[in-house]
């Protein structure tokens, strides 16, 4: 059985009366209200809320994301080049700022994703030589970091890096500067352009491409001083479940850098599998994906499997599922509820995980001197006593005194 001790902590604490006296004898009800671990999901449906002016559509969006709020506490919002700002100068800052604020109002961080990539670029960047497109791009990056600064402090700051350099389905003005730069430079770059704009910002780089390449990408960035805070590995499963002896390799071969591991982008099939030859995922197009009830079913056992693993692990910082709804990217039936918005038995089956075995709820009672004692999942909680509640976090070793007001 895996071991999740690293994901608790030991809280001694003082109850006060509001006169100040010990809370002697004092039955308390301490529950946690969210993971310090985080558990997230795409969030791109809250943007959709924030622009959708249809009442019915709005409504449903809703819904989906009042799901949504059920089993994640940790969410992805979408920072596309081309998409965030289709038309220079024209960006969708009002929705995606709208949606950071609604999640942040609710107890959720957000990640933006990602701030340079080669897919989905802007198009009418071409028209720049690279000079003009380097000075635009990291001029994109102290924007958006600026500009969302205290509601969204974590960012993919660049994606998929080893195959930037090579990629030749179409040009591109990434592609382009990371030809005349290079690797390294293009990342130090980008990162250092985010870093000045939010110091405090968590800076990820997030890639698909789990070969040694990738970990000599790294070993050459570190050695550069490129302030990475944590290591992104997509984990897309179309074609099958890695399972536990690939997720054990990846995790063992990333873990040498000593760096906060992220699983950005997990999708798991609950239908028929992409056939194993297509190279690239993106290439794979059908009228129709639908998800099965078989499927289904190994979908919510190799999910479970999967994050129990990564949950023992004391490296792994955040696990996100890509899609809550089936048929999102690709059409995939890799959600977590179904397209008429009914979840699915893997929605039921992380649920029992992260606000069940994984959650800390606890009847106390305080002794003569007024101590409460317990282990917990690191997290928030509060503290109920009769008609009068407290707040604390729990995220290392607590010894504070709390009163009762």
């Amino acid at each position: 059985m895996p071991s999740y001790e690293h994901r608790k902590a030991r809280a001694r604490i003082r109850l006060l009366n509001p006169d100040g006296s010990p809370a002697s004898g004092r039955k308390v009800q301490a529950d946690q209200v969210t993971h310090a671990f985080l558990f997230g999901c795409g969030a791109f449906d809250a943007v959709a809320m924030a622009g959708e002016k249809d009442d019915a559509r709005r409504a449903a969006l809703e819904d989906r994301m009042n799901k949504w709020l059920g089993l994640f506490n940790y969410g992805t919002l979408p920072f596309y080049w081309g998409r965030y700002e289709p038309e220079e100068g024209k960006t969708a800052f009002r929705e995606t700022m709208a949606a950071a604020r609604w999640l942040q109002e609710r107890g959720v961080k957000t990640k933006g994703h990602p701030l340079c990539w080669h897919t989905v670029c802007a198009p009418w960047l071409l028209q720049y030589d690279n000079r003009e497109i380097l000075r635009r791009q990291l001029e994109r990056v102290r924007r958006e970091v600026t500009a969302f600064k205290g509601v969204v402090d974590m960012w993919d700051v660049i994606n998929e890096v080893v195959i930037m350099p090579v990629f030749d389905k179409y040009d591109n003005a990434v592609t382009r500067i990371c030809r005349d730069l290079g690797r390294i430079r293009l990342v130090k770059e980008v990162f250092a352009a985010a870093r000045e704009s939010n110091p405090g910002a968590v800076l990820l780089i997030n890639d698909f491409n789990t070969s040694a390449s990738y970990e000599i990408l790294l070993e050459g960035l570190l050695e550069a001083g490129v302030p990475i805070g944590a290591i992104g590995i997509q984990s897309h499963q179309h074609q099958g479940y890695w399972g536990l002896e690939k997720l054990n390799d990846v995790l063992a071969r990333f873990s040498r850098f000593g760096l906060p591991i992220h699983f950005t982008e997990n999708t798991l099939i609950s239908g028929d599998l992409m056939p194993a030859h297509i190279v690239d995922l993106n290439d794979w197009q059908v009228t129709s994906w639908p998800s099965t009830p078989q499927g289904e079913e190994r979908q919510a056992a190799q999910a479970a499997e999967m994050y129990e693993t990564l949950f023992a692990h004391p490296l792994v910082q955040a696990i996100t599922a890509w899609d809550f709804t089936d048929g999102c990217w690709l059409g995939a039936p890799s959600g977590v509820i179904r397209q008429d918005g009914s979840v699915k038995p893997v929605y039921e089956k992380l649920r029992a995980l992260i606000h069940g075995a994984w959650e800390t709820h606890e009847t106390l009672t305080a002794d003569a001197d007024g101590f409460l004692t317990f282990s917990g999942f690191k997290g928030d909680y509060t503290l109920h006593a009769d008609d009068r509640t407290a707040s604390f976090s729990l995220r290392g070793q607590l010894d504070t005194e709390i009163r009762l007001k």
